[in-house]
């Protein structure tokens, strides 16, 4: 006991990373994306009709991104492939959609061309959408429903 008296302690080196900061910071980043995540909403809304119909090719297509075009209610086309899409409020006019649709082809021949019409749209304006996105060269046009409940 008459030693330790005399001794100054001397402070030893803490070997060790302090994480707790760190920690604190990823769970305030995981705050702010788990609320700002549902906010993103993609490409433009639209209600899609419904349909009973099986969905046979549905797998084989899901391997590839399709190309879709989406004609909204009052029949205006947005285009959406890999990195390019449609500003809702910016939707694009028939010669600008055949030209994104054949250089997306160009670039993803085999791609599923796909077309996602609002059902209070007149059926004309889907099928001019079809017959453009035939005249940039896609040979198979799909539509897109939503299943019934």
């Amino acid at each position: 006991m008459a030693q330790t008296q005399g001794r100054r302690k001397r402070s030893r080196v803490v070997a060790e990373i302090n994480v707790v900061p760190y920690i604190d910071v990823m769970l305030v980043l995981l705050i702010i994306f788990m609320i700002t995540t549902p906010l993103l909403e993609q490409g433009v809304k639209v209600d899609l009709p419904q349909t009973q119909a099986e969905q046979g090719e549905q797998v084989e297509q899901e391997k590839q991104t399709p190309i879709q075009v989406t004609v909204d209610k009052d029949g205006r086309y947005y285009f959406d492939f890999e990195t390019y899409r449609s500003e809702e409020s910016k939707p694009e006019d028939a010669e600008r959609l055949v030209a994104l649709t054949r250089v997306a082809l160009e670039k993803a021949p085999d791609a599923p061309v796909v077309v996602r019409g609002d059902k209070a749209v007149p059926y004309q304006a889907v099928i001019d959408a079809m017959a453009l996105l035939q005249q940039a060269g896609a040979k198979k046009v799909g539509l897109i429903t939503q299943a019934a409940d």
